[in-house]
């Protein structure tokens, strides 16, 4: 980030944009006193504000224009007029040209040898316009890297002229093939290129698993991306072994066992970020299927504005975190995000002034500063057992993976109670259930009551591609049928993603959170201890102001953020009124 050539400090142009406030500087210089951090990722680290955020006031003190790269269909030839490697070493992009006029994109706008070494490149003039890092490594990643799978498939045509040559499967067969010509074929260049390039196709699209799934007369290989499956490949039978034998190595797990399911992990660097891929193998009657579980160690060092949350929630959420002693429950189904969102609080509350104890199953990523704590049942720690002994590790903060039993439970409304502030999720529909189930696994009302102090219950929804959105009216039937009668058709518009090769034709790119955050205020420990069920509890908190997940899914599609039909696969409830 920049912050040389400015006339006023930073603090103060974000205060006079609206994008943070005075009391929020105040807290960030407080952290960098402790931590010495610049102030500008100390406020995004903070959740304050993002690098957009940050990026567009910087160029707006310096007179040049910001531009959103997310936002803006590129010309492949036009960007790789610059060669990858000074692209990668001056952070650069262009994104425009015009005559003899070339719109380059950079982080440092100022960078006159950048300049000057792109104008002696391309013979063009150089207008520079400012874009935030994280854009611009992306778009380079994305051009320059492997664009679609054809690289991959002319590979696999190499390796069937390979000399160990196709090799048959028979169906029923239990070992394919030997274990000394296997060892010889996973060595082999061309299946270490294609495993290679499945990995990294994977991470350039953002995908957050990869499947590699046999069948009876080929392999497929699926990307999960924001939440779906995508067929990407399927390459031939032949190359079946080979290739999962060319995993099972690199997660240093046995090859030559192939009847029982199998655990690892492969630590790699992709464009100078680390990644964990957490590998899962199973037999199935047609070969072993491998998932890999792609954890981007960055992409949890989020700050809360980048979750999704509107201003107004936000700032109840943030007040509820910073609170010194109590439990915070973050409830959602599998893959909703609650870790995400855990993270990102442990992240905002991380100084050098607190003790920050964590137990998880399991670990997937780690923080600087947090003294994280993996389970291990074959050895005897478990949950009950790792937070009676965080208690005695002079905590102030202690997060707990999840909410598995009564004792768990117990011990942690203790460790609230007694002074320190405890985060953990839950698996419930949504936030008022969230009590009652901590009532029903044995918990008292009073200690439910007296400790937690709000429940967050969110989802995942795709979120519209900036490149090919598009308005449109809908049907006045459907008006009605999402509780918005009081609108007539010309009156509402929404907003939908035709498919584009930014997002694979999907109409879709990225993902935000749906929120619905519970305070449990003096009324709702009230009811709590009356044992009121989550009907009762989830109608008292709307009238006190709260806003449901079908209330915020649907202020995000009003707002163009995404669509009706993503919110309903996401949050739709039968019996609700959404």
């Amino acid at each position: 980030m920049l912050s040389r050539s400015l006339n006023k400090d930073i603090g103060e142009l974000l205060i006079e944009g609206g994008f943070i406030t005075t009391r929020q500087l105040d807290k960030s210089k407080e952290r960098v006193t402790s931590t010495n951090e610049p102030l500008q990722k100390t406020l995004v680290k903070m959740g304050y504000v993002s690098e957009k955020d940050i990026t567009e006031v910087i160029g707006k003190q310096m007179g040049v224009e910001f531009v959103d790269l997310d936002e803006i269909e590129l010309e492949p030839d036009m960007v790789r007029s610059i060669p990858e490697h000074l692209a990668q070493r001056y952070k650069v992009v262009p994104v425009a040209q015009k005559d003899n006029k070339l719109t380059l994109a950079m982080v440092d706008p100022l960078n006159v040898i950048a300049i000057d070494d792109i104008r002696l490149i391309t013979g063009f003039d150089i207008e520079p316009v400012i874009a935030t890092e994280e854009s611009i490594s992306k778009t380079i990643n994305r051009q320059f890297g492997v664009t679609d799978l054809a690289e991959v498939q002319e590979t696999v045509k190499d390796i069937s002229a390979t000399d160990f040559g196709p090799v048959e499967i028979e169906e029923a067969a239990d070992e394919e093939i030997a274990l000394d010509k296997l060892k010889e074929m996973v060595d082999e260049a061309p299946i270490v290129r294609v495993v290679n390039l499945i990995i990294s196709q994977a991470i350039n699209d953002q995908a957050s698993d990869i499947h590699i799934e046999p069948e009876h007369k080929q392999v497929r290989v699926r990307y999960r991306v924001d939440g779906v499956l995508h067929d990407v490949m399927t390459p031939p039978k032949h190359i079946q072994a080979p290739m999962i034998s060319r995993i099972k190595i690199m997660a240093n797990l046995d090859i030559a066992e192939r009847r029982v399911p199998q655990d690892g992990k492969i630590h790699l660097r992709h464009d100078n970020r680390e990644f964990d891929l957490r590998v899962s193998t199973i037999p199935t009657v047609h070969g072993e299927k491998v998932v890999m579980r792609i954890l981007d160690k960055t992409s949890v060092l989020l700050g809360l504005n980048k979750l999704g949350f509107y201003r107004d929630t936000q700032e109840i959420f943030e007040h509820c975190v910073e609170k010194p002693y109590g439990m915070l429950l973050v409830t959602g189904p599998t893959g909703s995000g609650k870790s995400t969102t855990l993270y990102s609080c442990l992240n905002k509350l991380n100084t050098e002034n607190v003790n920050i104890l964590t137990i998880e199953d399991p670990v997937e990523y780690q923080l600087p500063g947090i003294n994280q704590v993996q389970i291990n049942e074959k050895a005897g720690l478990t949950y009950p057992g790792a937070l009676r002994a965080f208690l005695r590790q002079d905590p102030d903060i202690i997060m707990v993976g999840e909410i598995r039993d009564t004792e768990t439970a117990k011990i942690a409304i203790e460790a609230a109670l007694t002074g320190h502030l405890v985060m953990s999720t839950l698996h419930t529909n949504d936030s008022a259930g969230a009590t009652t189930r901590l009532v029903e696994m044995g918990v008292e009302p009073f200690l439910c009551a007296s400790s937690v102090i709000a429940i967050l219950a969110q989802r995942l929804a795709r979120l519209i591609c900036p490149n090919c959105k598009e308005a449109y009216t809908p049907p006045i039937e459907s008006i009605k049928q999402f509780g918005l009668a009081a609108f007539t058709e010309a009156d509402i518009t929404f907003h939908r993603g035709r498919g584009c090769d930014h997002c694979k034709m999907t109409g879709y790119r990225g993902r935000t959170g749906i929120f619905e955050l519970l305070n449990v205020t003096d009324r709702i420990r009230s009811l709590i201890l009356q044992r009121a069920s989550a009907a009762e509890i989830r109608q008292a908190s709307v009238e006190e102001g709260m806003k449901t997940m079908q209330d915020d899914g649907l202020r995000k599609v009003l707002d163009g953020v995404t669509t009706i039909e993503e919110c309903l696969r996401v949050v739709y409830v039968e019996g609700s009124d959404f």
